[in-house]
C-alpha cells in the first residue's frame, strides 16, 4: 500500500503522538520512513532581527538547534521500535511548502501529520500548516489530532 511515507513535525506534543503512529504504520507496512521539519524564512529587517536581541548568525544558530532537536527526538523513536528513518531539515520554507516539495522531491506516498486543532481567531492569525498541506497535496495526507 504505502512504500514510503513522510512524517512531519514541529516538535510538540501532538507531533510526537503523529511521530509515533507513523512509525507504526511504517513497520507495520515495511515502508520507508523520512522525517522532516522545517525552519521558516530569516527575517529581512535588521529593526526586526534587533528586536529579537540577537544577530542573524545567532538566530540561524538556534533554528538549527532546533530542527536538529526535532529530527533527532523522531529518529531516536524509530530507532526505539527498530526501525530507521532519514531526517531531513528544510531551511527558510514556511511548513507546508516544505512538506509539500520534500514529499514530492522523494517520490514519498503518505504525508503524516499533526493538526493543532486551532479554531476561530487563532486559526485565522496562526493559520494551519495541516490544513493547507492537506487541501494542496496530490498525495494522501494522515492527519493525527
Amino acid at each position: 500500500m504505502y512504500r514510503h511515507i513522510l512524517i512531519a513535525s514541529d516538535g510538540s506534543a501532538l507531533s510526537e503522538r503523529a511521530v509515533a503512529h507513523a512509525v507504526g504504520l511504517a513497520r507495520a507496512l515495511g515502508a520507508r520512513l523520512t522525517a522532516v521539519t522545517a525552519t521558516e524564512p530569516r527575517l529581512t529587517g535588521q529593526a526586526e532581527i534587533a528586536r529579537m536581541g540577537c544577530t542573524q548568525d545567532e538566530y540561524d544558530k538556534a533554528a538549527a538547534d532546533v530542527a536538529s532537536r526535532i529530527l533527532d527526538t523522531i529518529v531516536g523513536t524509530a530507532v526505539e521500535s527498530g526501525f530507521s528513518c532519514s531526517p531531513i531539515h528544510v531551511k527558510d520554507a514556511y511548513p507546508a511548502d516544505a512538506i509539500l516539495a520534500t514529499a514530492r522531491d522523494l517520490g514519498c506516498d503518505l504525508i503524516v501529520l499533526a493538526s493543532h486543532g486551532r479554531r476561530g481567531l487563532a486559526k485565522l492569525l496562526v493559520g494551519s500548516e495541516s490544513e493547507k498541506v492537506a487541501t494542496r497535496s496530490e498525495l494522501p495526507v494522515l492527519i493525527v489530532h
